[in-house]
Formats: structure tokens, C-alpha cells, sequence
């Protein structure tokens, strides 16, 4: 570590109505309790404005950003739109967005640098399917790093980005990528972040995603150039999120 700070996100994906308030308000209850990491929430976008104000302490995200900033793109939502509802970031990239609604790198870093310019932080999604995998470590590495650098936007720095990598293959599905492959790939990301950027690559923030929970937490985030965590279902309650947050 160089002094990153870690970062432990949520991400609610379509999931929550405003009965479901309470846990931003119990998440928001845990961050306050640690001034050593940080705490963030990507909710869907109907939650944003009600949010914002119970999470003292958490950063509110949306989950997706259009690349214009307002035109006939029925059903997007733009930066400015997230800001307005009261949101201090939001994902791009997320595997889920490239493969339901065929989102390409270049897309991904448009909206990168767009919601950038709108005053949101970033967290920029990446990961491997399981096919790539099973090319072989090698290969999935080369494969998520082309990725890294097509999707990276212009002006990249950790003051407003952080890289959350995702193995598709391990999200939602109760597998997790194996320690060793964990810290390779990230070893792996670090050195094209510090190829391509310098020191803002090196101290630019990691994320692990995918089927991580309470019980693997601890193992995930004590590993060289893991940054933080970018959990699915296990932020949808304060119970289960607790425990990562400790982990951290």
C-alpha cells in the first residue's frame, strides 16, 4: 500500500424502494463509526434524492450516466441529473451495462470524462467472462488490461477515478476469483495504470468485485493492491454489509 485509502462500495443494481431507506440509514450509521476508509452507496436512480440526505458519512452514487449532457436518450439519466438528485458519483462500465445494453470502452470512457466534468467521482467497472478465463491467467490479464486502457478517459486521476475489477464470471454467482488470481490480476492492473498514467497510477484505487461477502472479505481486502471492495447483494442490508466494512 501507498497510503490509498480503502474504499468499500455497494451496489444496489435494481433493487430498493423507500421502504428499503432505513439500511442507507443503518450503512450510513456503520461509515460514521470509521474515519480511517471510506463508504459508498450506488443506489438506483428513483433512491438518490431521498438518500442523500440519511447518509451522512456515505457517498451516494448512481449506477449508470449518459455521455450527453441532456437529448432524446428516453430512459438515460445524465450527470447533471445525478448531481441534481444529489449524488457525488457514479459507475461506468459496469459488466452488466457493456453486455444487457452493448456499452463499448469508448462509450464507457466518454461517460467517464462526462460525469467527471459534471463534478462526480467515478468508479470505472472491468472484468473478464468466464470464456476469457479459461484461456488461461495470462490471457484474462492481457484481455482486462485492454480493456483498462480503452476505457480509460482522458485527464485520469485518482482525485476522481477509481478502477473496480469485476471477473464477470464471479458476479452474483457465489464464486469467488482465487486469492492468487486476485492478486495477479490487480498486480497486473497496477503496473498498466502506472505505464499509462505514472504516479497517479500507482495511486489510483483498486476495487475487487464479485461474490464478495463476510466471510471472504477479510482474505480479499489484505491483498496487495486491493483497494476496497465493489459488493452486489451483500450491501442490500446493514447486517451483511457490516462485516465487510469491518473487514476493511
Amino acid at each position: 500500500m501507498t497510503g490509498r485509502r480503502k474504499l468499500i462500495a455497494g451496489n444496489w443494481k435494481m433493487n430498493g424502494l423507500k421502504a428499503h431507506l432505513s439500511e442507507v440509514s443503518a450503512i450510513a450509521k456503520l461509515a460514521g463509526a470509521r474515519d480511517d476508509i471510506d463508504v459508498a452507496l450506488f443506489l438506483p436512480a428513483t433512491l438518490i434524492a431521498a438518500a442523500a440526505p440519511l447518509a451522512d458519512g456515505v457517498l451516494i452514487g448512481g449506477q449508470d450516466c449518459h455521455q450527453a449532457q441532456s437529448g432524446a436518450y428516453t430512459g438515460d439519466i445524465s450527470a447533471a441529473m445525478l448531481v441534481e438528485a444529489g449524488a457525488g458519483a457514479t459507475l461506468v462500465g459496469h459488466s452488466e451495462r457493456r453486455a444487457y445494453h452493448g456499452e463499448t470502452s469508448a462509450d464507457v470512457a466518454a461517460k467517464a470524462a462526462f460525469a467527471h466534468g459534471a463534478g462526480l467521482k467515478v468508479v470505472l467497472c472491468v472484468g473478464e467472462t468466464l470464456e476469457t478465463r479459461e484461456l488461461g491467467d495470462e490471457e484474462a490479464q492481457d484481455w482486462v488490461v485492454d480493456q483498462l486502457l480503452a476505457s480509460l478517459p482522458e485527464g485520469a486521476d485518482p482525485d476522481w477515478l477509481t478502477i473496480a475489477y469485476e471477473p464477470v464470471w464471479a458476479i452474483g454467482t457465489g464464486k469467488v476469483a482465487t486469492p492468487p488470481q486476485i492478486a495477479a490480476m490487480h498486480a497486473t492492473l497496477r503496473a498498466a495504470l502506472v505505464a499509462r498514467l505514472g504516479e497517479k497510477g500507482a495511486a489510483m484505487r483498486l476495487l475487487y468485485g464479485g461474490s464478495v461477502s463476510g466471510d471472504n472479505a477479510a482474505d480479499i481486502l489484505h491483498l496487495p493492491d486491493v483497494d476496497g471492495a465493489l459488493v452486489g447483494g451483500a450491501s442490500l442490508s446493514a447486517a451483511k454489509f457490516a462485516p465487510i466494512i469491518a473487514a476493511a
